[in-house]
């Protein structure tokens, strides 16, 4: 796989942005490491990053709940600004919440170059990140529905359409669920509400399956991962069986009529048994041909370093710029080997990469490769120490 260019933020400024009221910093490595106690704002920080592009960011929270809050108040309308270097030249990219504060329904609005975006497709033209944060260190641990939601964070990077399809599915399915426990059992309605899921589940088990064949492919090869193990994703969800040996509209057909057959069971269930929410994933150590959930903890994270790189490099074909790499306490569970063979990994990939950490000396096998900051509550300033600063990369 031809290696794409790198995008690069240059810039980011936040105003009233969780627990900044104002923040301005210039980055110029390629390799940015940010130290600091914990409770400083790193996480903060990434998460702005993040939000530059489409999405909900690495928090996946509502517009509404970003804004500062100020002695108790009510969340302020917030702002983030990035200044992106990119295949296609300088971007400016701005987002954030405007109104009244502590509005509920606050919604959030993008502008690219001073101009209101039509789309997250287009958001998604200029800028993108992938990441890696510690709540991911449960993943296997816990319900199906967080390993849901990381795929089709996987998905909704490559696919902008893809949230679409899966909040289309779920607005469906919450009224049929509704109606059915209500006890109203309006024949033309539910079977408006069962074709809408039905066409909406294949299209976004469609859309996981078709993530999964691609990285599949790159963590086979190992390419993109460097000493990372080679990791296998298996989409565990009996429409995606069905998508293996039938067409879509095939298997669209089969699933209206299963709903439509088991209305009285999941009126007393208190929800479908089938659709898309009944997606389940798994990661497989290929090396050992153990499943992630019997596997270590590091060896988990491991796994996981290797999906993200790899998913990175299948964002830069895609899209023809790398996108931002965000590693939020990376090093956790990283023994040293595993830690240099990821810092390694990171010199070499053609991508922007934003690190944190609670102690700087973590970051020393970057020394002379990365541009290095100690997180404050007001902001980051030059580390002194550990890695040297505003070092480019070789």
């Amino acid at each position: 796989m031809t290696p794409a260019p790198p995008l690069r933020l240059t810039r980011l400024r936040l105003t009233d942005f969780r627990s900044y009221p104002s923040f301005e910093q210039r980055f110029a490595g390629r390799i940015v490491a940010i130290a600091g106690p914990n409770g400083v704002g790193k996480t903060n920080l990434l998460e702005a990053i993040s939000l530059l592009g489409p999405g909900r960011g690495l928090r996946g929270a509502k517009a509404g709940e970003i804004g500062r809050r100020a002695g108790g108040a009510p969340a302020l309308p917030w702002a983030a600004f990035g200044a992106f270097e990119g295949p296609e030249g300088l971007t400016e990219i701005g987002t954030g919440t405007s109104g009244e504060p502590g509005a509920e329904k606050a919604r959030r609005k993008f502008l690219v170059d001073g101009e209101a975006a039509k789309s997250q497709a287009e958001i998604a033209r200029h800028a993108g990140a992938v990441w890696l944060t510690p709540q991911m260190d449960r993943l296997f641990q816990d319900g199906a529905s967080g390993r849901r939601r990381f795929l089709d964070r996987l998905v909704w990077a490559l696919e902008p359409g893809h949230a679409r399809e899966v909040a289309a599915h779920d607005t469906a399915m919450a009224g049929r669920n509704r109606l059915l426990a209500e006890g109203r059992r309006d024949a033309a309605w539910l079977a408006a509400l069962e074709d809408a899921m039905a066409r909406h589940a294949v299209a976004a088990v469609a859309g996981r399956r078709a993530l999964c064949q691609r990285l599949n492919l790159l963590l086979a090869a190992g390419t993109a991962t460097g000493a990372f193990p080679a990791a296998r994703l298996d989409l565990l969800c009996p429409i995606a069986t069905a998508l293996d040996e039938a067409p879509a509209l095939a298997v669209e057909d089969r699933l209206r009529a299963a709903l439509a057959e088991c209305r009285g069971r999941d009126a007393a269930a208190g929800g479908a048994a089938q659709g898309a929410h009944r997606s389940d994933m798994e990661l497989v150590h290929l090396p050992k041909g153990l499943e992630a959930a019997l596997c270590s903890t590091g060896e988990q994270k491991a796994l996981l370093v290797s999906v993200v790189l790899a998913h990175a490099a299948l964002i830069g074909a895609a899209r023809g710029f790398a996108p931002l790499l965000l590693l939020d306490e990376v090093a956790a569970h990283l023994d040293q080997t595993r830690r240099e063979a990821l810092y390694e990994a990171l010199a070499c990939l053609p991508a922007q990469v934003f690190l944190t950490g609670t102690e700087p000396d973590i970051f020393a096998p970057l020394a002379d490769l990365a541009e290095g900051f100690w997180a404050t509550p007001e902001g980051l300033r030059p580390m002194s120490h550990g890695v040297v600063p505003g070092a480019a990369i070789r």
